[in-house]
């Protein structure tokens, strides 16, 4: 669609008050507005689940074990970029260079282990992002983690790399461990309101969180004597993000289309930037799937970022 020449003077204007070189400015510009919704949201298809938590997340709907099914979907479905690990990117990119934007995933775990210790090591590096002609690199973090000195030293080496070849960096800031876990759980406010802020403070460009429960049960003060709702609980992340973007999972299938809906359009009215929809939408039937991104995006076209 041709845009007026005032739409393209306020394309890129969340883009305007970061401090960004040039090759982050690009491959930003190129994930907010030249793909996905085009007017500074994201819709984000994430594939890391085969690694995180083994087959059985496919049981439920066989074509998705198939990578092909997910590229082909995040091509018909417009998605902002398709975020995946480098195996996946190596074997089945090629078709899609260029048509579907790639965040690659450059480090993992499995979940046969325990979370008390947890560390997600690198298999991949930024180097090989520039390689494969992506847009951003995504980093899992795991926030609290009696290994998060290792992961801290771990994503210094990331974030150098990044400045270094002009390459966007969306941390996944997971809160984890036995300390987490005393405090309240994972998916508390405390958590993941702290999550956003180490986010910013480490410098990632975008951050993955999720949606922050209203559970106050063994959580420090003062979250403890907060009584907020749903909306005021995002929002409050979202404010402790700063310039970080915020992302908000989708989380597991919900078989209700119309209640995936409703939290897209929660989500945005609580600011953040966009969602990251996997099971949500590569579990269902293909032409299914392509119907509901086509309704996430008229509800993310109301949300200019």
């Amino acid at each position: 669609m041709k845009q007026s020449l005032q739409e393209v003077s306020n394309t890129g204007s969340q883009l305007s008050r970061l401090a960004l070189s040039h090759g982050k400015r690009t491959r930003l510009w190129r994930l907010l507005y030249g793909h996905g919704p085009r007017n500074g949201s994201l819709l984000v298809l994430p594939l890391d689940q085969g690694l995180e938590h083994g087959p059985t997340d496919f049981f439920p709907h066989p074509p998705a074990v198939d990578p092909s099914y997910q590229f082909e979907l995040a091509a018909a479905g417009g998605f902002s970029a398709i975020a995946l690990g480098i195996g996946l990117a190596e074997k089945y990119m090629t078709e899609y260079c260029g048509r579907v934007p790639l965040i690659l995933k450059l480090n993992g775990k499995t979940n046969i282990a325990s979370d008390a210790e947890a560390t997600s090591p690198l298999f991949a590096s930024v180097e090989d992002a520039v390689r494969l002609g992506a847009d951003a690199v995504g980093y899992t973090m795991y926030v609290g983690s009696p290994r998060q000195h290792d992961e801290f030293r771990q994503f210094e080496k990331v974030r150098q790399d990044c400045e270094r070849y002009g390459m966007p960096l969306v941390m996944w800031a997971y809160p984890r461990g036995g300390a987490v876990n005393a405090k309240g759980g994972t998916n508390t406010l405390y958590a993941q309101d702290y999550a956003a802020r180490v986010a910013l403070e480490m410098g990632a460009d975008i951050v993955k969180l999720h949606e922050p429960n209203d559970s106050v049960a063994n959580v420090p003060a003062p979250y403890d004597k907060l009584q907020e709702d749903a909306g005021a609980r995002c929002a409050r992340v979202v404010r402790s993000a700063g310039r970080t973007m915020v992302l908000f999972s989708g989380g597991e299938k919900n078989d209700d289309d119309a209640a995936v809906l409703r939290k897209v359009e929660f989500y945005m009215q609580s600011g953040a930037n966009g969602v990251m929809f996997g099971r949500n939408m590569w579990l269902r039937p293909f032409d299914q799937a392509v119907a509901l991104t086509r309704q996430v995006h008229d509800i993310m076209a109301k949300y200019p970022r």
